[in-house]
């Protein structure tokens, strides 16, 4: 029976696993134009030139740490690899942490960044983290979702409530955090000039 219980309590974990293994899907030319209408129809105090740049480096960046992360395989697998030490960086905080430094160095006047964090609270399903960006002002509840760990570098984006794969908690909230204190940034971005994407 004690056999039969193990095996039980690791199909949460295969279901995880299947999940998270799903190629990532093929890149669009024209989502960096979707993404940024999305971005402008938050607010009409939305800046359209923010909106374009958060989209392009939202859709952009995230290739770029693909490469500087080693990523060839699903999240899960990449995870084993970066827990083994065999890649540098590539779990899901690594994604939004860099993600988030590099948005903030765009100084963005009309949108602002929120960071978040599902499952925090389950003991079976790993926690995740991500950014999302609102329109200034906003709560992150009204926001636009920018993962880029869900595909292995191909950016997932919705609204918070269209994702219906994870239940977003305000970082600040999991942690204990005062929301009004900033969070000294540490992703690459913030240790590091961004260079120009050569590819």
């Amino acid at each position: 029976m004690t056999i039969f219980r193990k095996l039980v309590s690791l199909v949460p974990l295969l279901a995880l696993v299947v999940a998270c293994s799903a190629p990532a899907p093929e890149r669009d030319p024209g989502e960096v134009s979707r993404l940024a209408a999305s971005l402008r129809a938050l607010s009409p105090a939305v800046s359209p030139e923010e909106a374009a740049r958060a989209a392009d480096i939202a859709i952009n960046y995230p290739m770029q740490l693909r490469r500087d992360y080693g990523v060839t395989d699903p999240p899960i697998i990449h995870n084993i690899k970066v827990n083994a030490g065999t890649r540098p960086r590539g779990l899901c905080w690594h994604w939004a942490d860099d993600m988030e430094a590099r948005l903030a160095q765009e100084d963005f006047r009309t949108l602002e960044l929120h960071r978040a964090i599902a499952n925090a609270d389950s003991a079976f399903i790993l926690s995740h983290s991500t950014v999302i960006m609102s329109a200034r002002g906003d709560d992150m509840d009204e926001g636009i979702i920018l993962d880029p760990w869900r595909y292995a570098g191909t950016l997932y984006w919705s609204s918070v409530p269209d994702d219906t794969d994870y239940a977003w908690v305000a970082r600040h909230k999991v942690f204990g955090l005062d929301p009004d204190q900033p969070i000294k940034m540490r992703g690459r971005a913030a240790r590091a000039p961004v260079t120009a994407d050569p590819a």
